[in-house]
Protein backbone atom coordinates (compact mmCIF):
# COMPACT_ATOMS: atom_id res chain seq x y z
CA UNK A 1 0.00 0.00 0.00
CA UNK A 2 2.78 2.44 0.91
CA UNK A 3 4.60 1.55 -2.30
CA UNK A 4 1.50 2.41 -4.34
CA UNK A 5 1.19 5.78 -2.59
CA UNK A 6 4.89 6.48 -3.14
CA UNK A 7 4.60 5.56 -6.81
CA UNK A 8 1.63 7.90 -7.17
CA UNK A 9 3.61 10.83 -5.75
CA UNK A 10 6.79 10.02 -7.64
CA UNK A 11 5.00 9.60 -10.98
CA UNK A 12 3.27 12.99 -10.76
CA UNK A 13 4.55 15.53 -13.22
CA UNK A 14 5.26 19.15 -12.38
CA UNK A 15 2.08 20.32 -14.05
CA UNK A 16 -0.05 17.98 -11.94
CA UNK A 17 1.55 19.15 -8.71
CA UNK A 18 1.08 22.81 -9.64
CA UNK A 19 -2.62 22.13 -10.24
CA UNK A 20 -2.91 20.68 -6.74
CA UNK A 21 -1.20 23.80 -5.42
CA UNK A 22 -3.67 26.05 -7.21
CA UNK A 23 -6.62 24.08 -5.85
CA UNK A 24 -5.20 24.32 -2.34
CA UNK A 25 -4.70 28.07 -2.73
CA UNK A 26 -8.31 28.45 -3.87
CA UNK A 27 -9.58 26.52 -0.86
CA UNK A 28 -7.51 28.73 1.45
CA UNK A 29 -8.90 31.91 -0.14
CA UNK A 30 -12.48 30.66 0.28
CA UNK A 31 -11.85 29.65 3.90
CA UNK A 32 -10.27 33.01 4.82
CA UNK A 33 -13.12 34.89 3.14
CA UNK A 34 -15.74 32.83 4.97
CA UNK A 35 -14.07 33.45 8.33
CA UNK A 36 -13.91 37.16 7.52
CA UNK A 37 -17.63 37.34 6.77
CA UNK A 38 -18.63 35.24 9.78
CA UNK A 39 -16.32 36.85 12.33
CA UNK A 40 -18.95 39.39 13.41
CA UNK A 41 -21.58 36.72 13.89
CA UNK A 42 -19.20 34.48 15.80
CA UNK A 43 -18.14 37.36 18.02
CA UNK A 44 -21.78 38.21 18.80
CA UNK A 45 -22.51 34.57 19.59
CA UNK A 46 -19.64 34.39 22.07
CA UNK A 47 -20.72 37.67 23.70
CA UNK A 48 -24.26 36.34 24.21
CA UNK A 49 -22.88 33.10 25.62
CA UNK A 50 -20.57 34.98 27.99
CA UNK A 51 -23.44 37.19 29.20
CA UNK A 52 -25.68 34.17 29.84
CA UNK A 53 -22.92 32.41 31.76
CA UNK A 54 -22.22 35.51 33.84
CA UNK A 55 -25.90 36.00 34.66
CA UNK A 56 -26.25 32.32 35.67
CA UNK A 57 -23.50 32.63 38.26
Amino acid sequence: MLKKMKDLVVKEEGQGLSEYGLILAGVVVVAVTAVGFLSGSIDGLFKKLRDKLNSAM
